[in-house]
């Protein structure tokens, strides 16, 4: 894929960032030294990290250049690396490994998330926030217009798998927690209209639907799916338009 952008993925950051807040907010640590923030994107959820423990260690780790320029000038103090979550080995145990949505991209992540466990410090957390929101009409709209056009063959397999169930999570890493937290959210993030719906989607979850394809077809893509993403969120008495997101939250305790 074509390098994730920092300023389409911002436009909606107040939103972005109320999942890692009340990710950050469930961690059960006092004061860490050592905090790794896993896919820390243009520093937004790293911010949080360095607000809540300011004595620690911070480090933030992602594949995106641009999100790691976009995350050093934000945060000039904090170390940032390219680093590849799947690969990732931290120098020293850390006290918290910290993911905000970044995890639903990479398929065995439950393995991962056994072998992160075992890299922390005793006592240490691993918190994670994925979405889990391919069936909502925002995603499973993407996956009908993939199928339906011209582009079908170049979008064979764009479309993110869902989520595994809750209870694949917590018998896969309860062997290894000394406490596990496992929970849905649900927000309901009011937008201007159905077209900021497909702004919203563009840095992410449209994105693997849209790197492939040449200028004409991503343009008619998008045309495609926004009347359908139009009919499927309606304006509500004020014009403006309600999008669900449902979210997955782990916080494991070793």
């Amino acid at each position: 894929m074509a390098d994730w952008s920092p300023d389409t993925y911002l436009k909606f950051e107040d939103e972005r960032t109320r999942p890692a807040r009340d990710l950050v907010n469930a961690v059960p640590l006092a004061n860490p030294s050592f905090v790794v923030d896993i896919g820390c994107g243009p520093g937004n959820s790293t911010e949080l990290l360095v607000e809540c423990f300011p004595a620690a260690r911070h480090l933030g780790i992602d594949t995106s250049p641009a999100m790691l320029d976009a995350a050093r000038a934000r945060l000039p103090d904090v170390e940032f690396r390219l680093a590849d979550a799947a690969g990732f080995r931290p120098d020293t145990p850390p006290d918290l490994m910290f993911a905000n949505a970044v995890f639903q991209w990479l398929p065995g992540h439950i393995d991962l998330f056994v072998r992160l466990l075992g890299q922390l410090a005793p006592g240490g957390v691993l918190a994670v926030q994925m979405p889990d929101n391919v069936a909502e009409p925002s995603h499973a709209l993407m996956a009908e217009v993939a199928a339906s056009g011209r582009w079908a063959d170049k979008l064979k397999g764009a479309a993110r798998a869902p989520l595994p169930p809750v209870t694949t999570y917590y018998e896969a890493l309860r062997p290894h927690c000394r406490r596990l937290d496992i929970w849905h959210t649900i927000y309901n993030h009011p937008l201007a209209n159905a077209a900021a719906v497909v702004e919203w989607v563009r840095s992410t979850g449209l994105k693997p639907f849209l790197d492939p394809l040449d200028e004409a077809e991503r343009a008619d893509f998008l045309a495609a799916y926004t009347e359908k993403v139009a009919g499927a969120y309606p304006p509500l008495k004020g014009g403006d338009v309600l999008l669900r997101f449902p979210r997955l939250f782990i916080v494991a305790t070793r």
